[in-house]
């Protein structure tokens, strides 16, 4: 996947408003010296599948294959296994023949829940089709049960190119190793750790059941790259609105998307955890017509958001706690105070410091500002979007809430905090 451009309304560290380049945060964002790119799994069922095909084709196992990358890059894989499920090594050219092949997924140093999964092909001959390859869902694979994914509901979550790569790889095996015309070939990918993995992943909000997603755009798993991350949210925001959902929760991390679920009816496809892509994510919203959004978070992604800087890495930009004392210093903080909240280092102390000294108010405040400033991003597209804000403290109090509705937040329960909108 080529990485997007930023868009210019989203502030960067090198973008003070002034015109300035800003930092690309499709681009990994840390990666030192010496640092791994791993395969997606992807890029491991295709290999898995190249191999397969050519020891079910040979009657030889195989240790080792190589294949081409959607970068255009070769990529050598060793095999985990190699066995024949059906049959015997010797050549087969009937559908009696079975062969499972498997790699170990490596997602270098950047590894993920898949990381040290084992990725499975099993191969075998069947009726031709018209690509001439039929790829099914084994155990651990996730079955497509919600439209908006790309891929039909019923079918197994292989995405398109991770689809493309595996076709083309057995089509290789095939050609080079003399597959007789009139048969066809059926590829069934499966992960034995499918299931448990799945858990940790997103894939049942999605309407992926069963297991895992095979997925990759390029093959290869940069270190620290946040294209994949930002790719997820938009895929997150195009199933709830293909599954009518108009009111999504753009959550800066898991705890203040746990938090809000005490505050918010709705179902658990409208949270996406959006991390630093605050803003892009309100973008999609407007661009799939959902009608509303409501950001939740933190004392410091809030802080950054409530200055304009919608792409909120710690490496991008840190919280400014001389601009919260000077919110602070609006509802009667001494200078003494503010002078203290300055001095604090991140935005957790700050926030300690000020429920110390009953400054609740100004949470209020950067929660209208967070919406405010939401507005300005999306320009003409503001009253498409109803933008609400709502701020946690680390132990799940809620200490400010804010909406462009006159109406408000559509809160269930409060925690006291008064509202503003």
């Amino acid at each position: 996947m080529t990485p997007d451009k930023k868009d210019p309304a989203e502030k960067g560290p090198a973008d003070s408003g002034n015109g300035s380049p800003e930092s690309d945060y499709s681009r990994p964002t840390v990666r030192g010296k010496g640092m791994r790119t791993g395969y997606t799994t992807g890029a491991c069922a295709a290999a898995a599948t190249k191999a397969a095909v050519t020891a079910l084709l040979t009657g030889k196992p195989v240790d080792k294959v190589t294949i081409h990358l959607p970068i255009g890059q070769d990529a050598d894989f060793t095999l985990h296994r190699c066995e024949w499920i059906e049959g015997v090594p010797g050549g087969f050219t009937s559908v009696s023949g079975k062969v499972l092949c498997s790699v170990i997924k490596d997602g270098g140093d950047d590894p993920d829940a898949t990381h040290g999964a084992e990725i499975c092909t099993t191969i075998s001959l069947g009726p031709p089709t018209e690509e001439g390859v039929t790829i099914k869902g084994g155990g651990g694979v996730g079955t497509v049960t919600f439209p908006g994914t790309g891929i039909p509901v019923g079918e197994p979550a292989v995405t398109r190119v991770p689809r493309r790569m595996i076709i083309e790889s057995a089509l290789e095996a095939a050609k080079t190793h003399g597959l007789e015309s009139g048969e066809g070939i059926i590829v069934e990918i499966s992960v034995p750790t499918g299931e448990e993995v799945a858990l940790k992943t997103t894939n049942a909000r999605l309407g992926v059941i069963g297991g895992i997603s095979i997925l990759g755009s390029t093959g290869v798993v940069q270190p620290y790259s946040t294209a994949a991350w930002r790719a997820s949210v938009n895929l997150a925001i195009d199933v709830a609105a293909t599954n009518n959902i108009n009111h999504m929760v753009l959550a800066t991390g898991l705890q203040s998307e746990s938090f809000t679920k005490n505050h918010l009816d709705l179902p658990d496809m409208a949270y996406v955890g959006v991390g630093i892509f605050s803003g892009a994510a309100l973008k999609r919203c407007v661009s799939r017509g959902i009608k509303r959004a409501t950001h939740v978070g933190m004392i410091g992604k809030f802080s950054k958001m409530a200055e304009g800087y919608f792409v909120t890495h710690v490496a991008g930009n840190k919280v400014d706690t001389t601009f919260l004392a000077g919110l602070a210093g609006q509802f009667g903080a001494s200078k003494k105070l503010q002078k203290e909240m300055a001095a604090t280092t991140s935005g957790r102390h700050f926030g300690e410091i000020a429920l110390a000294n009953d400054q609740l108010s100004l949470f209020t405040l950067m929660s209208q500002m967070v919406c405010d400033e939401s507005h300005k991003l999306l320009g003409d597209d503001a009253e498409k979007l109803i933008v609400d804000a709502m701020c946690f403290d680390f132990d799940g109090t809620l200490l400010g809430y804010a909406s462009t509705s006159l109406e408000g937040v559509p809160l269930v329960s409060s925690s006291g905090a008064s509202p503003r909108g």
